[in-house]
């Protein structure tokens, strides 16, 4: 699609506007919830990249920068999401591919994310792209 603009939006309150989007991946996230948890993840340089049609937000993929023992420095994607209406006209592609030119900019000598094992077209799709399945990501509730 040629006329899809993606900019980078690092104040909270931009990337709270995204919530609808953020819906189509995580509905159960209240509102507030999502306010709270951006304020608190813009603090840990926490940002987005938007894409947009004519101005409206179609498609986001939050990032963050950071550095592990076993990946050194990273850049992980988190909430890649590409509003229904837009899916498969390469909207994920290009988000992707321009959160990977900022951790090339950056340095970055890995790019990570996580994808809900139910999710198996997200998993086709980063698969494609070059992503691979290194192992399991353990949450325990608190």
């Amino acid at each position: 699609m040629n006329n899809v603009i993606i900019k980078t939006i690092d104040n909270a309150s931009e990337m709270i506007a995204q919530y609808d989007l953020i819906c189509q991946l995580s509905p159960n996230v209240t509102f507030e919830e999502y306010s709270l948890m951006i304020n608190d993840m813009v603090k840990l340089n926490y940002q987005q990249a938007v894409a947009y049609i004519n101005e409206k937000p179609i498609g986001v993929c939050g990032f963050w920068i950071n550095t592990k023992i076993y990946s050194g420095k990273y850049i992980e994607l988190d909430n890649v999401v590409v509003d229904t209406k837009f899916r498969s006209k390469n909207i994920g592609q290009l988000l992707c591919d321009y959160v990977l030119e900022i951790a090339n900019k950056n340095n970055c000598k890995t790019a990570m994310l996580d994808a809900y094992l139910e999710n198996t077209q997200a998993h086709t799709f980063y698969e494609r792209i070059g992503f691979t399945k290194k192992g399991f990501h353990f949450i325990k509730p608190l």
